[in-house]
């Protein structure tokens, strides 16, 4: 025997079963490119936007317009020469599916063309691997239909180039190889390693969702992180409070109005979720645009109690949901993941009073207290007694928060229960805003998480409870100081929320609808600040880092990571 290599094991394609999804050519071609990708997309669903796949897209614009007819197999005559436009055709057999730009036919024989972004690669074959591989799917498509297709082209709309790509023997085992990898790891449901410091990712627009630094970073601790290549979201939340108002779409804009007079319009572009306080109507076809662009619309009542949030069809990674579900069941992984996020919670606890104090003198026994708390709950053997631990810790905490308040004539009339935090009705001001800022938090990490592909409502510390979404409430327990707390503490020490912005009723105290106004600016504006993560060294504001740790504890439960790694602020 000459030859000595192990062949490919072909996968096949169960023909016709109607329960395996034909592969698109596209997914073929990701699978080329970076295994972890097209695994991704495929299998969990995820998508993100980028320039460059943007640019793709317009570049595809004309031929995305379906035009021409291909001949019928062996009919055309040598003498035409016929183009037809944005074909998509399937084979059962081979379990493959393909959208084909433009096909050009003369005679008998026909000749795939596919469009690309960009310049031409100068490299030996004329485009690199991926290119060629989606190109000889096509093919072998027409192929499966009857047709004779021996070369194909690439034209890269950068340089205006053609590249002829010749489909041989290497290049169709090269495919079928691509092919059989890809279904192999769809039906294994094990998700490929990131790559390791690999020049593509930078410029993949799924960096801020496969994470690939961070996870060998966490894994290996070799490497730092490189800065997330990601696009700056611009997009705010709209809010939307006043009493009967209307929320309706006008072309590319929200427009809301009160009594049919038009108070504020917000370009779609510049809206990441549409907020409602109160009885707020939103026409039908506002509610289809939005889960249209996947914008949620989050609910609240009048006094900024969350309800819930509307969505789309949701997110399409099960396997997500099925990690979180086998998680919340487990009481050992349970109680890991509680005992890492209380612990969290203390310490940033500690460093927000060190930060702001501003008592008679040096808060040094009372974070003493504090640590020892924090190494306490590392220590707990069960949620019962990390609860007792926790409950401790906070009665510290809010014992001295009255230290953290700048005392001047405005903030004379704030009153704070030094025992204890009170609520379900707050009693002061200061209580009232932060169990409002706590709603704003729910809220804010519901959204997260649900974009990411995770059940909000199934927990790991908060026990689950119909309408409480559970997880949220777990994940913002770090944050609580850093973002909720932090944010009432500047509005009142800045004057931005005064006593004159709260009403009190029935042993109630609760904000004006100014003093939300204002609190909420406050809010918004602390998520948007940008911090230098403590791991990873690069700069990310609040609101992307929520998103960043959501994805982390997905990669946690998935298995790629031993530990949580929670957030603690320096």
């Amino acid at each position: 025997m000459d030859d000595q290599r192990q062949g490919e094991l072909p996968m096949p394609f169960p023909d016709l079963s109607g329960d395996m999804p034909l592969l698109p050519a596209r997914m073929v071609n990701e699978y080329s490119y970076c295994p972890r990708l097209a695994y991704l997309e495929w299998v969990q669903g995820e998508w993100a936007e980028s320039g460059d796949t943007v640019e793709g897209r317009h570049v595809h614009r004309r031929v995305d317009k379906p035009g021409g007819k291909l001949p019928e197999p062996g009919a055309g005559s040598e003498d035409d020469r016929l183009h037809a436009r944005s074909i998509t055709l399937s084979s059962n057999r081979l379990g493959l599916i393909a959208k084909m730009d433009l096909v050009e036919s003369e005679g008998d024989k026909v000749t795939p063309v596919d469009y690309k972004r960009g310049k031409r690669p100068h490299v030996s074959k004329g485009a690199y691997e991926p290119e060629r591989v989606q190109l000889c799917i096509q093919a072998m498509i027409l192929e499966e239909h009857g047709y004779r297709c021996d070369e194909g082209v690439l034209y890269f709309a950068g340089s205006k180039e053609r590249v002829r790509v010749v489909f041989d023997e290497e290049l169709r085992e090269a495919t079928m190889a691509a092919v059989n990898g890809l279904r192999f790891i769809a039906a294994g449901g094990q998700m490929p390693p990131p790559l390791e410091d690999s020049p593509k990712c930078p410029r993949c627009s799924l960096v801020g969702i496969c994470l690939p630094d961070e996870v060998n970073f966490l894994q290996a601790g070799r490497i730092e992180p490189r800065p997330m290549a990601v696009g700056r979201d611009e997009a705010l939340p709209l809010y939307v409070q006043s009493h009967r108002a209307k929320v309706a779409k006008k072309g590319e804009t929200l427009e809301v109005t009160v009594d049919d007079t038009k108070a504020a319009t917000a370009r779609l572009l510049d809206v990441s979720q549409l907020v409602l306080m109160g009885n707020v109507y939103v026409t039908t076809p506002t509610l289809h645009e939005l889960m249209r662009r996947e914008i949620p619309i989050t609910w609240h009542s009048y006094g900024g109690w969350f309800l819930g949030h509307t969505v789309g069809t949701g997110h399409k990674n099960v396997e997500l949901r099925t990690a979180q579900y086998q998680a919340s069941f487990d009481e050992r992984a349970c109680l890991m993941l509680a005992k890492g996020l209380v612990r969290a919670k203390i310490l940033n606890c500690r460093t927000l009073l060190r930060r702001n104090w501003r008592g008679d003198g040096p808060p040094d026994e009372i974070v003493s207290l504090l640590k020892r708390d924090a190494e306490a709950a590392q220590r707990a053997k069960s949620l019962d007694t990390l609860l007792g631990i926790e409950g401790s810790a906070a009665a510290r905490y809010f014992g001295a928060f009255s230290n953290l308040i700048k005392k001047n004539a405005d903030t004379e009339s704030f009153s704070f229960d030094f025992n204890r935090r009170n609520r379900r009705p707050p009693t002061d001001p200061v209580n009232a805003l932060l169990s409002y800022a706590y709603s704003l938090l729910t809220r804010s990490w519901t959204v997260a998480l649900t974009a990411v592909g995770f059940d909000p409502y199934r927990g790991f510390y908060h026990q689950p409870r119909y309408g409480r979404p559970a997880l949220a409430l777990d994940m913002m327990e770090p944050f609580r100081p850093l973002l909720a707390d932090s944010s009432v503490l500047t509005a009142i020490n800045n004057a931005e929320v005064r006593p004159s912005d709260f009403i009190s009723a029935a042993g109630s105290v609760a904000l004006t609808n100014d003093g939300r106004k204002r609190f909420i600016a406050a809010f918004e504006r602390r998520l948007s600040q940008e911090i230098t993560h403590p791991l990873f060294g690069y700069r990310v504001s609040y609101r992307r880092l929520l998103e960043v740790q959501a994805r982390l504890l997905g990669r946690h439960l998935l298995g790629e990571l031993a530990e949580y790694p929670n957030f603690l602020t320096r």
